[in-house]
């Protein structure tokens, strides 16, 4: 019985493969450099200058990744591997969702000021006083930055404003406990008329403080809140995020009550 002659495929045809299984090798590369930045840093295992690194290196291992799946596309199309363009436009498309996180929190810096302790008293801002050694170790102020501050919060963040509510004043500092127990906050102290907490961001593990600090005014209970990071120059807007939403939440809440 005759045999059948064994062909071998030239090398050059799969070149696609080997270029897609190359995309996908630095997508995975990317991919563990994101996810593993922020717990690196929160375990201590990284410094924050290494974290950021690691977010350095993942976004130009995603754009390799996603030049390469573009060759190996253009390849498999003149080679009719289809397998590999397929995979090649997986790894494109991932890549392309990879680089949209780090490229979106650039877009945000860009958009909103560098400042990092958001208010709704910019005359008479809530004091740190329960979180205050705790921010005395870290390297943002402990006071709020002044004028310069204030004059750039008015103008990207008009929306942060004192929040009055009518409910008696034991009432709110109940709710307002109750809304940063819900968040996760961590909380330092209650007062007769004012509440210290820590929020904690999931991802790196990033520590900004806040105040409530409760005022009777003309039969009603007005609210004012302040929130600082304890490090980092910019906070790409999440205090005045964190202000805001808490605000809206807690009258909500009174509303519900």
């Amino acid at each position: 019985m005759a045999h059948q002659p064994i062909i071998n495929r030239p090398a050059k045809s799969r070149w696609p493969r080997r270029l897609a299984w190359a995309s996908v090798i630095l997508l995975l590369i990317a991919a563990v450099f994101i996810a593993a930045a922020g717990p690196a840093y929160r375990m201590e295992l990284l410094a924050l200058g290494g974290a950021f690194s690691l977010l350095r290196y993942a976004t130009y291992a995603a754009i390799a990744a996603a030049a390469l799946g573009l060759i190996t596309l253009f390849a498999a199309a003149l080679k009719r591997r289809f397998g590999s363009g397929f995979t090649a436009v997986l790894v494109m498309v991932a890549a392309v969702a990879l680089l949209y996180v780090p490229w979106q929190h650039w877009q945000r810096a860009q958009a909103v000021p560098a400042i990092h302790d958001i208010t709704t008293d910019m005359d008479n801002p809530p004091a740190f006083e329960a979180v205050a050694n705790a921010r005395e170790e870290a390297p943002n102020e402990v006071d709020y930055p002044g004028e310069s501050t204030a004059e750039q919060q008015r103008a990207a963040y008009p929306e942060v404003e004192p929040l009055m509510l009518d409910a008696p004043l034991k009432t709110v500092l109940a709710a307002t406990q109750a809304e940063m127990q819900d968040a996760g906050w961590q909380i330092a102290d209650v007062g007769a008329q004012r509440i210290e907490a820590t929020a904690t961001t999931r991802w790196f593990g990033f520590k900004d403080d806040v105040v409530v600090r409760l005022s009777e005014e003309d039969d009603m209970t007005r609210v004012d809140m302040r929130s600082a990071s304890r490090l980092g120059k910019s906070d790409v807007g999440t205090n005045a995020a964190r202000v805001h939403a808490f605000l809206e939440s807690l009258e909500a809440r009174v509303a519900g009550e």
